[in-house]
């Protein structure tokens, strides 16, 4: 439990920092925060009960994607405030570092497992943002379509 809250807070300071770096208005700063810490949490708790890191990436990148997407209706703001902070815990910075770090040392074997697995997470990421927004789309349009009379 104790580690779970660790996670939350520091994923909440980096999502909140990264929004401040950004420029992002202070009112939505905590919210920008809150929508890095729950895509991140649900990646920790993934991975916590076994599943694999790309899909778990996947499961956070899509709920970062959906939050982000409700709190720029709820603000009226554009949903990349939301988005771009959101994301940075997912982030496989520290993994791509140390590929680069390997690659200086001679150590391919190693620079090149952690380059392929950096580019996994970072594709699951894109993955998990387009499926968001694909589903959407196809609600928007369901809703529009009811609203104008069609199916």
């Amino acid at each position: 439990m104790l580690e779970l809250l660790e996670q939350a807070v520091t994923s909440f300071i980096a999502s909140f920092a990264f929004a401040m770096i950004f420029h992002t208005p202070q009112q939505l700063l905590v919210r920008c925060g809150f929508v890095g810490m729950c895509g991140w949490v649900a990646y920790w708790g993934s991975v916590y009960v076994n599943i694999d890191e790309v899909p778990a990436t996947i499961i956070g990148a899509f709920l970062v994607a959906v939050m982000s997407q409700v709190f720029a209706r709820w603000y009226k703001t554009p949903v990349i405030i939301f988005t771009v902070a959101g994301i940075i815990p997912l982030v496989p910075g520290g993994m791509a570092y140390d590929a680069m770090r390997n690659f200086v040392q001679n150590d391919y074997y190693n620079a090149v497992s952690l380059a392929a697995k950096a580019f996994l997470l970072s594709g699951s990421i894109a993955i998990g943002l387009m499926f968001s927004e694909v589903i959407n789309q196809l609600l928007y349009k369901r809703k529009t379509r009811k609203s104008n009379g069609s199916i």
